[in-house]
């Protein structure tokens, strides 16, 4: 039998389980949620949204208000042509962008390249043409951090 501080693996497996002890006297609001965190009304601790932080718990924080954060839906519009470009708009001088042809039966896997300001680039598969909108303060993506 393994052995682990002086008691069994087993034992030690079946009180890991065990209800955590309560917060301290002072506090009065002392709950568990449903993965068996203790709570309580201290900072730090859980809330309504879990442990979602960052662009997640933004993302919550305004679905809570009935608005979306980030717009997960590739962008539509009319098909790019070398006279009228599909124009892309970004905050730096290069975005990733994805091509999936046209609709319906226009439409193929998605051919990925980089975009960048000033140039414009022909989908190699479905010759739509795509061009760079610079809405931001431009530059690299990632050099815009303050020291």
């Amino acid at each position: 039998m393994l052995r682990t501080a002086g008691r069994t693996l087993s034992r030690a497996l079946r009180t890991s389980h065990r209800t955590p002890p309560p917060c301290s006297a002072a506090c009065s609001q002392r709950w568990f949620n449903a993965t068996g965190f203790h709570r309580s009304g201290h900072s730090g601790e859980l809330d309504e949204f879990g442990i979602a932080t960052g662009a997640e718990r933004e993302e919550l924080e305004w679905q809570k208000q009935g608005k979306r954060r980030f717009d997960l839906e590739p962008p539509r519009g009319p098909f790019g042509t070398k006279e009228a470009p599909a124009i892309v708009e970004s905050h730096y001088d290069v975005r990733i962008v994805g091509c999936s042809g046209g609709v319906g039966e226009d439409e193929h896997d998605v051919t990925w390249f980089h975009l960048e300001k000033d140039q414009t680039h022909e989908c190699p598969v479905c010759t739509q043409v795509f061009e760079l909108k610079v809405i931001g303060p431009g530059g690299q993506p990632g050099h815009d951090e303050h020291h």
